[in-house]
This record gives C-alpha cells, sequence and structure tokens, in this order.
C-alpha cells in the first residue's frame, strides 16, 4: 500500500543517533555508521525522528510500504518496560493520532497491564512545532482578550501545510475540507469568517511547490482513509492557480473516490468573483 513514510538521506546522515532515542516505535536503528530504517511496519510516518536530526537527513515521503500495525508495535514496546510505553502513548498524543492510541491502551488492557498517566505537557512537541498535529475541531474558538486580535481565529488543526500533513490525521475524519492557494488568505480579509469557518484547511501553491505528483498522491491517501462530507478548492483568479483544482480532481481518480467539490475563484481584490459545483472530470 502507499502511505507516508521516513526516507533517510545517507550522505547527509553522520550516524549521531539522536533520530535513534526521537523514534518511540524502535524503527530505526544506527548500521555501519548511518541511521537505516530497519522495519517499516514500526514507522508510523510522523515524523517525530525529523526534529531530532540535526542535518536534515530525514524527510517524509509517500510510496509503497508495509501498513504500520500499532499492536505489532506494541508487542515490542511492551518489552522496553513502562518508560518506553509512556513515551509511544505521548507521541500518539503529540501527533493527535486517537485511533492508535487506544489501539496501544486496548493491547495494553488485554494484558492486564496499567495504562501510564500522562502528564498534561504531553502536547508540548519535543522536536519541529511545524510538525506537531494539532486538532481543534471540537472546541469553540473564543474571542482574544487584545482589541486588535478581536477576531477568532477558524482554524481548527495544526499544521495546514500539504507538505507537512499526515493523511493517517484524525481531524480528517468525517471532515469538510477545504484546500486553497497559499494566495488566498493573504488576499481575501474575510477568508476565515467567510470560507474556513467549520472546516479543516490544507493549502499549497500548485506553481511554486516543486513536487505536485507527491501533492496528488497525498490528497489521494487522505481521500482513501477518511469519509469527507465535502471538499472546496479556493484559487486565485490568476491561470497557474487553477492548478489547485486539477490536483484535487487528480487525487480523486488516484483514490476512487467522487466527493463533490465546490470550486471558488478569489479577485486580485480579495473579492470571491465565482463560486460553482463541479465534479472531479470537469476540473
Amino acid at each position: 500500500m502507499k502511505r507516508t513514510i521516513i526516507t533517510i538521506d545517507e550522505e547527509k546522515c553522520t550516524g549521531c543517533g539522536l533520530c535513534v532515542t526521537g523514534c518511540p516505535e524502535g524503527a530505526l536503528q544506527i548500521i555501519d555508521g548511518k541511521a537505516r530504517l530497519v522495519s517499516e511496519i514500526r514507522c508510523d510516518g510522523l515524523g517525530a525522528c525529523i526534529g531530532q536530526c540535526p542535518e536534515g537527513a530525514i524527510t517524509l515521503e509517500e510510496r509503497e510500504a508495509e501498513p504500520y500495525d500499532e499492536r505489532r508495535v506494541m508487542e515490542e514496546i511492551i518489552k522496553g518496560g513502562p518508560n518506553l510505553i509512556a513515551a509511544h502513548l505521548r507521541h500518539l498524543q503529540e501527533h493527535d493520532q486517537q485511533r492508535y492510541y487506544e489501539e496501544a491502551v486496548t493491547v495494553l488492557r488485554e494484558r492486564g497491564m496499567d495504562v501510564p498517566m500522562l502528564p498534561a505537557t504531553a502536547h508540548a512537541h519535543a522536536g519541529c512545532p511545524s510538525m506537531r498535529m494539532v486538532d481543534r475541531t471540537r472546541e469553540r474558538a473564543a474571542p482574544s482578550s487584545h482589541a486588535s486580535q478581536s477576531l477568532p481565529s477558524a482554524l481548527r488543526q495544526w499544521p495546514i501545510q500539504l507538505r507537512l500533513l499526515a493523511p493517517e490525521a484524525s481531524f480528517f475524519d468525517q471532515a469538510d475540507l477545504l484546500v486553497a492557494a497559499d494566495c488566498v488568505p493573504f488576499a481575501m480579509a474575510g477568508f476565515h469568517h467567510t470560507l474556513l469557518d467549520g472546516k479543516v484547511l490544507i493549502v499549497f501553491c500548485p506553481k511554486l511547490d516543486p513536487d505536485v505528483q507527491q501533492y496528488v498522491d497525498k490528497l489521494a491517501a487522505i481521500f482513501r482513509q477518511h469519509r469527507l462530507r465535502s471538499i472546496t478548492v479556493v484559487h486565485m483568479e490568476v491561470p497557474c492557480c487553477g492548478g489547485v483544482g486539477r490536483i484535487v480532481a487528480a487525487a480523486q481518480r488516484a483514490a476512487g473516490t467522487r466527493i463533490p467539490v465546490r470550486d471558488i475563484t478569489i479577485s486580485l481584490e480579495g473579492e470571491i468573483i465565482k463560486s460553482e459545483e463541479r465534479n472531479e472530470s470537469t476540473l
């Protein structure tokens, strides 16, 4: 199956081993002076190890790989004792992997083992903050106390850049998806209130981002793994920006889904100048 998984640049890797300690699942080892992915089924593709690598040698890619298996991971985690179990559960919580967390807890309870009580700071990500998965879909935004920031944000999750998103993230479940070109939130003053409210956001640039096929593959993985309620595509009126819709359409074809799409065009002045329902064959 195709899924997000790490890849290691051997030329950049110095064998320092920081990534090994940053992987609670034990998917990495130092072999012959280099970090190696020794078990695909134990790599959850969430990239906790990326923030630990000082050389930038680890990245995420979408490719054919064995499916991640939480039960098999837990069989190994348990052998490491209570501290490793707690580290693994904390890792799942930090990346908003509620489904895997519940599966791990089930394994512990089946074995009659205690479930570690995690501290309130369990969500403080130890690596790069941009990689932390945050799900606010169950929260209501409260207005800021600062007059200059009196309008509440409608953002429901983090990250938002497609390059950083994990297809397995639980905030995609039953989501109304908003796929926006990078420039739209800057051009449209009412973006949060008019378009974003109640939706899960994905942003990217179809012109400047180098690997469009990677975006097609990642969106297809999201479409396959989650039952989405709707997709809204929003882009600028400039011709190159229409690539957002084409990428979404290609991802739907790759995933074998036919989710109705509302296609919205924003003028350079930040106004909605076109809004229409389209099927995947006409985008």
